[in-house]
């Protein structure tokens, strides 16, 4: 098979493919569907969840995985609420939360690399902890007192964009072009690319393992605290269970972008196709009057997917004829006489 063909076979390629599909089903299914409105209310619904799997791209790529990342989104806006009821100014709100945010990401590294334990266990307990604080914060309360001028950032759109582009949209490109330069054009991109591959490698080569894990889980915690602020914003409604259960959207659409959820391989431009893979579906059911309550499907098939067609692709490789076109004969060389003594 040559370097072409197989750079044409790539899951990105394939990705793209199912993008352009939905795009046409979801044109047919619905004359809505690529409508500007439709489209900005398209970035407005996913943004958040968009923005979350940049650094679950980079965890699950060194081998980690994150799944308290909704509830740190859900923490930091009943945080978000309940500071902002006891009279704070806004301002000192953004960087408590965003320190916050930086904690609890540092608990999570800190616990797997310190000492040592499963990032799946781990998260799973930070996920139920970070979500009872958030439900101490506020309990049953709801803050909806919000300045217009803050609201307005998370339904309005970008000026001068012809009311297309949402700021969550904006953030999510912008933060998707740094995590890709980061990830594909620098020493600490090739290093977590080598810690998925093989953890103890990386660390005889010299590769700071536990402090790159860490950043990356600080990293994550910064980014999902922005998620909750922006989810906050476009809500108008600080509540304790904001979020709640997307942290299995986050990871379908890591894994559906190609990323191995063993750790090692993946690329940021798989996920961002799968992130409009994901928006393309979800808003097409929408349109077509599908039962909203059972959405969940489409993620769990998604995560499926995603697991299974690299496995069945692989076996597939295996089997497979390797090369039809014979090998050209080596010339052999003579064996030396033998001289028999006399």
């Amino acid at each position: 098979m040559s370097d072409r063909l197989r750079a044409a076979l790539r899951w990105e390629t394939g990705l793209a493919v199912v993008v352009v599909i939905i795009l046409i089903a979801g044109s047919s299914a619905s004359p809505d569907f690529l409508t500007g409105n439709n489209l900005f209310n398209l970035g407005l619904s996913n943004g958040e969840i968009a923005i979350m799997t940049l650094p679950m791209t980079l965890i699950v790529i060194s081998g980690e995985i994150d799944l308290s990342v909704a509830s740190i989104l859900g923490m930091s806006s009943s945080l978000l609420g309940y500071l902002w009821s006891k009279g704070w100014p806004m301002p000192a709100v953004f960087v408590f939360v965003a320190v916050v945010g930086v904690l609890a990401g540092a608990v999570n590294g800190l616990l797997i690399t310190r000492l040592r334990l499963p990032s799946l266990a781990v998260t799973i307990g930070t996920l139920a902890l970070y979500r009872g604080i958030a439900t101490i914060l506020l309990g049953p309360n709801t803050v909806s007192t919000f300045p217009t001028a803050y609201t307005n950032l998370g339904v309005n759109a970008v000026p001068f964009t012809h009311n297309d582009v949402t700021y969550s949209t904006l953030i999510f490109v912008v933060l998707a072009i740094i995590f890709g330069v980061v990830l594909h054009a620098t020493p600490v991109g090739r290093s977590i690319y080598a810690m998925g591959a093989s953890a103890e490698a990386a660390q005889f080569a010299g590769i700071r393992v536990k402090r790159i894990k860490t950043i990356l889980y600080m990293v994550s915690g910064l980014v999902c605290a922005l998620a909750g602020v922006l989810l906050t914003f476009r809500l108008d409604t600080a509540v304790q269970n904001n979020g709640l259960g997307l942290e299995l959207d986050v990871v379908a659409i890591v894994l559906l972008g190609g990323v191995s959820i063993f750790g090692g391989k993946g690329s940021l431009i798989g996920v961002i196709l799968a992130v409009l893979a994901f928006a393309g579906i979800q808003n097409a059911l929408l349109l077509t009057n599908f039962n909203q309550e059972a959405s969940g499907i489409v993620t769990g098939a998604l995560l499926l997917a995603s697991v299974f067609l690299p496995i069945v692709g692989r076996s597939l490789k295996r089997f497979a004829p390797r090369s039809l076109t014979p090998r050209p004969l080596r010339p052999q060389t003579p064996a030396p006489h033998s001289t028999v003594a006399s």
